[in-house]
């Protein structure tokens, strides 16, 4: 759990009328974390979902720079917001920011250097939390596409507000549950932050390719 000043403390009122004076009311957590400030939103993001989709891209060298807070709370949020099964939420998500844990995270992805990035998010499966009458594999799959669907929104928020990610799937998911002191299974590492330098797109296959219509 974070500890409760790490999210801003955001109130809206009402204007007052002239009999009656409206008290201060505060809206959710997550209304706040997402509207942020409008300024900076829309001076970082783009409110075209579709151009997000195809202009993000992975990066493998990120800038020293310091990420601002409300954009790690926004990136935090968008892994809330993801769909999971029954709405259980059959995940839990590691912010590490210890950089002696971000160096042992190194050597348990295969020493993929990146891993010691500005923001690194670890995705595990929580199936205790999936209260369904399903067998335990089933439990555990519904829980692992939580994870993983989280970790996609979290990418994405990044992208949106003007950072760069790289997912890390090569894991040796002992290593990862000794480093964060958990017993539950990792399912990806998010690496975030400014990028060192931009990337030209790569090619993808024709959609004629990739999809595959059943009309009958």
């Amino acid at each position: 759990m974070f500890p409760k000043e790490f999210y801003p403390s955001v109130w809206i009122q009402k204007e007052d009328t002239k009999t009656i004076k409206e008290p201060k009311k505060q809206i959710t957590l997550l209304q706040a974390i997402l509207s942020g400030s409008p300024k900076k939103t829309e001076e970082t993001s783009s409110s075209d979902l579709f151009r997000i989709f195809s202009t993000r891209r992975s990066t493998r060298k990120f800038a020293k720079t310091k990420i601002e807070d409300w954009k790690i709370e926004k990136i935090l949020a968008a892994a809330d917001t993801a769909p999971t099964a029954g709405n259980f939420q059959g995940l839990e998500v590691f912010y590490v920011k210890s950089k002696k844990v971000k160096e042992a995270l190194v050597e348990a992805a295969n020493r993929q250097p990146f891993v010691n990035a500005p923001l690194v998010l670890v995705f595990c499966m929580n199936p205790n939390r999936v209260k369904m009458n399903f067998s335990p594999e089933m439990l555990s799959k519904f829980s692992l596409q939580d994870a993983t669907i989280a970790a996609a929104y979290s990418q994405l928020a990044a992208h949106a507000v003007g950072l760069s990610s790289i997912w890390i799937g090569m894991i040796d998911e002992e290593k990862v549950k000794k480093i964060l002191r958990t017993d539950l299974t990792p399912s990806s590492i998010l690496c975030m932050g400014y990028p060192d330098a931009k990337k030209p797109p790569k090619s993808r296959r024709k959609l004629k390719d990739l999809i595959h219509v059943l009309e009958e």
